[in-house]
């Protein structure tokens, strides 16, 4: 299989094949070829070169509708729902049964029944008259995986599909999976997450700049292993510890936020060191970042920074006084998508690049660029659409807004979602020379690995106050945070 764009090789000779009720682990960093790979065998693009055989039958290329009728069917990570429909409309969109007569209506009670077994398989707390709009990240990827389900696919292709699950919800997909192998249906699993290729692919086949670079057999799958085929070499330790000992910084004390106004939160983050901020989905984490940025109120609690008190009644009154978010959702919070790189940078200190109300191009540009060059941004131009760039270089775009101002306090949500291994551990180096900068760091993650490899200090959230508090590296075990998790007092 071949695929060519202006100036690009996107696919160079590449071959998968699938057998019936096999789990493929299809790895490979940002740009390695993986969803070009994905769209030719989803119809939405054709090769230049080469063939796809179903059945014994080959053909030259496919159709979006020529694919779903050979039983292929997409888990897309970017969420594609409609938010003013329930869930039931969006998984049969376009497949709506019909009622007789002469008006055709959508036979509403049928649908129903098509749905709630697809719900049950997947154990979800929403059900078929959901709105949408109402549910969380999470809840709306397994609205996706649902979607999936109901084609009843010969082949499914998952790309990142636990990107938004909680560790309960990753396990029961995990066991879907394994159900669906056992029914004889294959399956293309696309996750930079490696523990979860370990738990349930049969086979790994990695891509490397548009080429096969390798493949491992079910016994030889481990992560040291996937990830010299995915970058040619072994990454160190994701621990950097710090350069000097942390000193003061923020004191939340009594804080209540809208989400949980019942509760308290106390918790200290300290300059100069990374505190990892864990839980389930659920559990006032992002509430607690968006009322420390100001969008959400404060209902109570005091908030210091460097001994003096914040009031951080918005977001532009917390970028102000040096408290940065990098939000979870980067491409609908974090960025404007069809902006050029260099007024994504500068977008949030408008003042230092103007004069009599008009912008000073020039020094948007020498901003962009002494930031593009210092966080290593993969870019022809700083006046490239941000559209264009993988994940992680977005990411990059996002640290770099901030970097070019003046950060005190910058608060990390779900900071390497959907980003591959090479370009997390640039990140990770990235968050350390913040802190080391004397930067105040509260990273968010749902990614135990994460968590555990980059914290100083480990808090941990239940039910919107602070549940428990890892202080020393020796006490991080998934055990230990888990069991703060959910609601049990820490463990001797």
């Amino acid at each position: 299989m071949g695929k060519t764009y202006p100036g690009v090789r996107a696919l160079s000779n590449v071959s998968l094949e699938v057998a019936p009720g096999e789990v493929v682990g299809l790895i490979g960093e940002n740009g390695a070829g993986k969803s070009t790979l994905m769209k030719v065998l989803g119809g939405v693009i054709a090769p230049d070169e080469g063939r796809i055989v179903i059945d014994g039958t080959a053909h030259d290329s496919l159709t979006v509708n020529s694919s779903m009728a050979a039983g292929i069917a997409f888990v897309h990570q970017e969420l594609n729902l409609f938010e003013n429909l329930d869930v039931a409309a969006n998984i049969f969109i376009g497949r709506e049964p019909l009622k007789g007569g002469f008006l055709r209506l959508v036979d509403r009670k049928q649908m129903d029944r098509w749905v709630e077994p697809l719900l049950a398989k997947l154990s979800v707390d929403f059900d078929a008259h959901t709105p949408v709009a109402l549910l969380s990240i999470a809840q709306r990827q397994m609205v996706e995986i649902a979607k999936a389900l109901s084609l009843d696919a010969r082949l499914i292709i998952m790309d990142e599909p636990t990107s938004s699950l909680t560790l309960s919800e990753t396990d029961r997909l995990l066991d879907v999976i394994a159900e669906l192998r056992a029914g004889g249906v294959s399956v293309i699993y696309i996750t930079h997450r490696l523990n979860e290729v370990r738990r349930c692919a049969d086979r790994v086949v990695c891509l490397r700049d548009g080429q096969l670079a390798g493949k491992l057999a079910k016994d030889e799958i481990g992560h040291g292993a996937m990830i010299r085929l995915m970058i040619g070499r072994d990454l160190k330790s994701l621990y950097i510890p710090p350069k000097a000992e942390p000193g003061a910084g923020c004191e939340i004390a009594g804080l209540r936020t809208t989400a949980f106004p019942e509760r308290t939160v106390d918790l200290s983050i300290r300059r100069g060191e990374i505190l990892g901020l864990a839980g389930l989905i659920g559990s006032g984490r992002t509430s607690l970042a968006r009322a420390l940025f100001g969008i959400d109120p404060i209902l109570d609690g005091t908030v210091r920074l460097d001994g003096e008190p914040v009031k951080a009644a918005s977001p532009r009154a917390a970028i102000d006084q040096g408290i940065y978010l990098a939000p979870e959702d980067r491409k609908q919070s974090g960025l404007v998508l069809d902006m050029m790189i260099r007024e994504n940078i500068t977008l949030a200190d408008m003042a230092s690049h103007s004069a009599w109300s008009l912008i000073r191009r020039g020094s948007e540009a020498k901003t962009a660029e002494r930031q593009r060059a210092s966080l290593a941004i993969k870019t022809p131009s700083v006046e490239t659409k941000a559209v264009s760039l993988s994940g992680g270089n977005q990411q990059k775009i996002v640290l770099a807004k901030w970097l070019s101002m003046r950060p005190r306090l910058i608060i990390f949500d779900e900071p390497t979602r959907g980003i591959d291994v090479g370009a997390k551990a640039e990140i990770y180096g990235l968050i350390r020379g913040l802190a080391d900068h004397g930067v105040a760091i509260l990273l968010i993650s749902s990614d135990m690995e994460e968590v555990i490899g980059v914290s100083d200090r480990i808090a941990v959230m239940h039910e919107g106050a602070i549940s428990g508090v890892l202080d020393e590296r020796a006490q991080f075990t998934e055990q230990a945070i888990l069991h703060l998790a959910v609601g049990h007092p820490a463990a001797a």
